[in-house]
């Protein structure tokens, strides 16, 4: 057991699984869309709709969004640093007995393109995301993971993988539109690639879209 497991990880509070957590799903999202949202909706279910303002949930969220890190003192001010930055954001709720109760829904729009990324915070500072525009997956925010849409022609899989010269962890995929053919890759890898393996992935003539998110913690 690491220390950190003894004596919790070094975050601002109140709680691990509705502050923590919350900035790291939030920072997720920041990573994979490279940079702060023009417009951004929290979509929050179980817990985190009913107790988010008293335990701080808001703020993580919108902090980790910013790209503030586990223990930044400005999350306590995220709020009022995303309005002063002219951030379109704010916070609806939902009903979903069949996912975790601490779960974040978020979609949010950068440059005309729109994101939707489902997490929920499992306790202790861990995260799960689950669901990436459309496509399901299981991340803890521990790897580096590459999010691709491609053309779903045969053989565009195997060009994609061949430019990795990195151990892939784990793969997700999904067919997204068969008459527009095209279809999604979650990749999950062992370490981060070089900056050159990202540049000749998003150079192949196959790949429509490219999304690269580094280890968050």
């Amino acid at each position: 057991m690491a220390m950190l497991d003894v004596v919790g990880p070094v975050m601002i509070g109140p709680s691990s699984s509705h502050t923590l957590g919350a900035v790291r799903i939030g920072r997720f999202v920041n990573e994979l869309i490279d940079g702060i949202p023009d417009i951004v909706t929290f979509y929050l279910c179980g817990s985190f709709a009913t107790t988010y303002k008293g335990h701080g949930t808001d703020r993580a969220l919108v902090g980790g969004i910013l790209g503030m890190k586990d223990d930044d003192e400005n999350i306590r001010n995220s709020i009022r640093i995303a309005e002063s930055l002219g951030l379109d954001f704010k916070f609806d709720i939902f009903e979903n007995d069949e996912i975790h109760p601490n779960t974040v829904r978020i979609e949010c729009q950068k440059n005309g393109i729109i994101h939707d990324i489902w997490g929920s915070s499992i306790g202790g500072g861990a995260i799960e995301i689950f669901k990436i525009n459309g496509v399901e997956c299981s991340l803890d925010g521990k790897t580096p993971v590459i999010f691709i849409v491609n053309r779903d022609i045969p053989g565009a899989l195997s060009r994609i993988l061949s430019k990795l010269d990195i151990n892939v962890a784990n793969l997700y995929l999904k067919r997204l539109n068969k008459l527009k053919l095209t279809a999604a890759a979650i990749i999950e890898l062992d370490k981060s690639p070089e900056n050159r393996i990202l540049k000749e992935l998003g150079d192949l003539d196959v790949v429509l879209e490219m999304y690269y998110i580094p280890q968050i913690f």
